[in-house]
């Protein structure tokens, strides 16, 4: 079994000043689950802070970027992500090891823009000079957001699973996936089968994680199901922003259509794939099996 991945620095030092205060708070009652959901809140936000940070950007560049700006509104959103993602690293908020993560997500998503925007599924403002093609460079960041985040909530939450499918077959999986994006253009849409192939693949798979006291355990679909959610409210402030359009949203901004949540569930399969090859799914050892779990899901 692999080992925990170790916190950063900068994050010892907050988990260790966390951990101080929360001391005194109790271990059972109303007050202990407040205390609870505060902690896991608090969490979610840290493994979302690349992304967040990066998002209220764009919506801040949308309110306020002088229109007459001899800098693009691109490639100013473009440099602000480079800054971030620099700040991350040199600020011991994301090791090394998990940069490379980063860029990989960037590079599989930066293809996938190169290749949508081409056949006409979305749109971004014709702008700048940081781009390629029609793709501005920022639209890489945003799924090097999705990285940043699933390399960071997998230790952050100390995260354990049981009866996880073998790696090989995932990445069989995920590959088909990913392809999918593509070849649906030109042939039939599979993604209703890899849906299927994803719900019978991880279907037993539970997720174990601890994030103050208790041990809590969930299906990991309800999981990718909640980020999935999670990822389409954000872009639906993305493109309220102007980050980028789909065709339907160019003569007036309106929510993103939810059938959108079956290609952020199937992209997260990928994003889960990568990082299982950076950080291999670690079994619960004896100690999390023995622990009382809360807040158990479909169990």
């Amino acid at each position: 079994m692999s080992a925990r991945p170790a916190l950063t620095s900068v994050e010892a030092r907050i988990d260790a000043l966390a951990n101080r205060l929360l001391r005194s708070a109790p271990a059972t009652g109303t007050r202990a689950r407040l205390v609870e959901l505060a902690v896991f809140v608090l969490k979610q936000a840290w493994a979302c802070v690349f992304g967040a940070t990066f998002l209220a950007v764009v919506l801040a560049a949308k309110l306020w970027y002088p229109v007459d700006a001899p800098l693009a509104r691109n490639d100013a959103l473009t440099i602000a992500a480079v800054v971030i993602q620099v700040a991350m690293v040199a600020g011991r908020l994301e090791t090394l090891r998990e940069l490379r993560v980063v860029v990989l997500f960037h590079v599989v998503g930066t293809v996938m823009e190169l290749f949508k925007t081409d056949v006409g599924s979305w749109m971004y403002a014709p702008e700048g000079v940081l781009r390629l093609g029609g793709v501005p460079l920022y639209s890489g960041f945003m799924y090097a957001a999705v990285g940043s985040y699933m390399v960071r909530v997998y230790r952050l939450f100390d995260l354990r699973f049981s009866r996880y499918p073998q790696r090989w077959i995932t990445a069989v999986v995920a590959a088909a996936i990913y392809a999918n994006f593509f070849t649906h253009h030109w042939i039939v849409d599979l993604r209703w089968v890899l849906l299927a192939a994803v719900v019978v693949l991880w279907w037993r798979t539970r997720m174990h994680f601890r994030f103050f006291r208790g041990t809590f355990r969930m299906p990991l679909l309800l999981a990718f199901a909640g980020v999935a959610v999670f990822i389409w409210l954000a872009e639906n402030i993305a493109t309220y922003a102007g980050a980028w359009l789909y065709p339907t949203q160019v003569a007036g901004w309106h929510p993103v259509d939810v059938s959108k949540l079956s290609s952020w569930f199937l992209l997260m399969i990928v994003s889960v794939v990568l990082v299982t090859w950076v950080y291999p799914p670690r079994e619960p050892d004896a100690s999390t099996l023995s622990a009382v779990h809360k807040g158990v899901a479909g169990s």
